[in-house]
């Protein structure tokens, strides 16, 4: 009878994973079948001997009121997931600029191209440029927000203020993480499934719990694997996974000069590398509820929002109590 329950059980949980598999809708490269919040521009540029072009979505409403707000994205995600925020800030009469940096959304994915935060850093700058934006409000979210640092190191006259919301890169693995190759990332990255995904996102993100709202973001990953061109798609992941671990910021905070507002879900607890380390290592890093606080210290002109019991995504999970510190902070 136990083997037959189990077997009942083992068919149960297949037939599930197949009804969902069919109901996942494949994504091309570009993701030309997708919808996102507004519409999207392109932006050619010639870079490192080839011609790629960068997504974008601007948006200057009509009640205009001549601040201009830059929203950088996560490396798991694009810049559709800023929608609400995006909403937002609209309603307050800020110009939005949302790109997908080269190598995410709807930007192009070359099939060879040295990543850096530099790179894309000057890339955005030629967007605002494109643009005619001379000053932005800088807001970065986890990889985003180690751009963010990046961009506003690189071009302070050009940011007026940074906020960083949970953004990676408080620490330096490196330190204490062996080094993965760009070889064995990009394995990892072909092994991906909804199921994989979900499971990372469900971990490192929701702690342990999951809505329609984090799911779709996990579909929209998973409908990529679908596609005939994922070994390019999964082969741009792993480099810019290989230019997360081994560029760091943390080390160039004091170098900050403009107010700097960090958002930090005290939940997170997310960091590159923690199943290579031993345990009691592991239980040291991605510490959002100290690395905050390093953080704010480390920055000259810098204040601190902790949102308690929060992961790596307030702007998603708790979007009240993320929106109305970051609305008090742009508008002071």
């Amino acid at each position: 009878m136990k083997r037959i329950f189990l077997l009942i059980v083992l068919l149960t949980a297949v037939g599930q994973l197949l009804v969902y598999a069919q109901s996942l809708e494949k994504l091309d490269i570009n993701l030309s079948n997708y919808k996102y919040p507004y519409e999207v521009s392109f932006l050619k540029l010639h870079i490192q001997q080839q011609d790629l072009q960068m997504a974008y979505m601007d948006i200057k409403p009509k009640n205009f009121n001549g601040k201009n707000v830059l929203l950088l994205h996560g490396k798991n995600f694009n810049g559709a997931y800023w929608q609400t925020t995006m909403e937002a800030l609209l309603a307050k009469g800020y110009r939005v600029i949302v790109p997908d940096q080269i190598g995410f959304g709807k930007s192009s994915k070359p099939e060879n191209f040295q990543y850096t935060f530099q790179q894309l850093a000057l890339n955005t700058l030629t967007l605002l440029n494109n643009l005619g934006i001379d000053k932005v409000i800088v807001t970065g979210h986890s990889m985003g927000g180690m751009l963010a640092a990046r961009f506003a190191l690189m071009f302070p006259q050009v940011v007026e203020k940074l906020v960083l919301v949970n953004p990676i890169g408080l620490e330096d693995w490196k330190l204490v993480v062996p080094y993965t190759s760009i070889d064995e990332q990009y394995k990892n990255e072909l092994a991906s499934t909804y199921e994989t995904i979900k499971k990372y996102q469900l971990t490192n993100y929701y702690a342990g719990k999951w809505n329609n709202d984090f799911d779709k973001w996990a579909r929209l990953l998973a409908g990529w694997t679908l596609s005939e061109d994922y070994k390019l798609i999964a082969w741009n992941a792993a480099l810019t996974s290989d230019m997360i671990f081994t560029q760091p910021v943390c080390y160039e905070f004091g170098n900050l000069k403009m107010p700097v507002l960090l958002i930090i879900g005290d939940r997170d607890k997310t960091a590159i590398g923690k199943m290579l380390v031993k345990p009691e290592v592991r239980e040291k890093m991605g510490n959002y509820k100290e690395l905050g606080k390093i953080a704010r210290d480390k920055v000259p002109n810098a204040q601190l929002v902790e949102i308690p019991g929060i992961g790596h995504l307030p702007h998603i999970e708790a979007f009240d109590l993320f929106i109305k510190p970051y609305l008090e902070f742009l508008e002071k």
